[in-house]
């Protein structure tokens, strides 16, 4: 028998989420009377963790796929995705150019070597693409005093047939933030001002938060959610579930074994918890070697048997402990949502070993079998 753990990715939930950012969108869209933006799905590092054909399938509705692995978008289009990828971090040689060529494949243009590449390339068709701005993230893009001069180069080279349709893109730093994405956008509309093409500026923080941002009536708008679409928030203050958010991906396992305490009696590695009084620990099939988070320490939420319990004592690598006095019922083989469906979400969860639910959800192991739900 197969150990008792396994993840489960409801492609319902990926369609529930799409379709919810989408309304979202048109609400904004309809307040600034504008046109609606369309949406690049984004699935990079697998989908999250989700699985690259998973989530091709539960974003079907999507009018493009963001991601920036060339053997992944290759996936996307064995796995029957017609539409536009877009390759968030371009390419990284000559070599590459003949892949987004042969796969039409839209990449993005970041620094000075891409556009040299591409001006000694020869691809059998256009290219489309975006250059991006770095607008304040300091991470990817032109500075602003060298974006201009940047974008007329793409355009020389759309004049020599190597690139089609040019866009115009940016990332936003702190849209999760009371920052926001003001001094941002001003400088991205400033630098932008006057060049045709399309837009794509808001993550999935700046779509929740700023839909306004993507609802344009000059140029064609792309928003690139991602988190989001996969039942998680990108932000500290506000869950999934205030936006009608589903979670995608359901972590559980079972109770392996069972142990009865006495007052004072420790419980796992370093005798971090003790029992104050009798009580029954379940011990669970998972642990670090799974993907589960080893800082999540003592009250860190999980279900067991549809009761909201608690871990206690540290994460061991493929055990972790679970208080059973809620749920007395509880014995070996009851199952454990560690995450998601009918269980904490894993932000609550990346929340108490002090990290974000991206990290989690993209750090489950390969040994955990992953399903589609439906």
């Amino acid at each position: 028998m197969p150990r008792p753990i396994s993840a489960t990715v409801s492609t319902a939930a990926l369609a529930h989420n799409l379709d919810t950012v989408r309304r979202h969108l048109e609400a904004a869209a309809r307040e600034a009377g504008t046109p609606a933006p369309s949406i690049w799905a984004v699935i990079k590092a697998n989908a999250y963790g989700h699985g690259i054909e998973r989530a091709v399938a539960g974003f079907s509705a999507a009018q493009g796929l963001a991601m920036l692995d060339l053997a992944e978008a290759v996936r996307c289009r064995e796995a029957g995705w017609g539409g536009p990828i877009l390759m968030l971090e371009g390419f990284f040689s000559t070599s590459d150019i003949e892949i987004l060529d042969r796969y039409h494949l839209t990449t993005v243009i970041h620094h000075r070597d891409q556009l040299d590449m591409l001006e000694f390339s020869k691809p059998g068709r256009r290219l489309d693409a975006y250059v991006k701005l770095n607008s304040g993230m300091n991470r990817l893009g032109f500075g602003e005093a060298a974006y201009r001069e940047a974008y007329s180069r793409a355009r020389y080279l759309r004049d020599l047939g190597v690139l089609g349709t040019l866009g115009k893109m940016t990332h936003f730093a702190t849209a999760d933030g009371p920052a926001g994405i003001g001094e941002q956008l001003a400088c991205f509309e400033r630098v932008t001002r006057g060049l045709s093409g399309p837009v794509s500026v808001c993550n999935s923080a700046a779509t929740l938060r700023f839909p306004e941002a993507a609802a344009r009536a000059d140029h064609a708008a792309w928003v690139r959610p991602g988190i989001c679409l996969y039942g998680a928030t990108p932000f500290e203050d506000t869950p999934a579930a205030a936006y009608g958010l589903r979670p995608a991906m359901t972590l559980s396992a079972e109770i392996i074994a069972t142990q009865n305490l006495r007052p004072g009696d420790a419980v796992g590695y370093g005798g971090l918890f003790r029992a104050e009084r009798p009580m029954r620990v379940g011990v669970v099939a998972c642990g670090y070697a799974d993907g589960y988070p080893r800082h999540a320490g003592t009250g860190t939420p999980a279900t067991v048997g549809g009761v909201p319990t608690r871990l206690v004592g540290r994460i061991s690598m493929d055990m972790l402990m679970v208080d059973l006095e809620p749920v007395p019922a509880a014995g070996i083989g009851t199952r454990v949502v560690l995450w998601g469906e009918d269980g904490p979400s894993v932000d609550d969860v990346a929340r108490a070993a002090g990290t974000i639910g991206y990290e989690l959800l993209c750090a489950v192991a390969p040994r955990v079998p992953v399903s589609r739900a439906d």
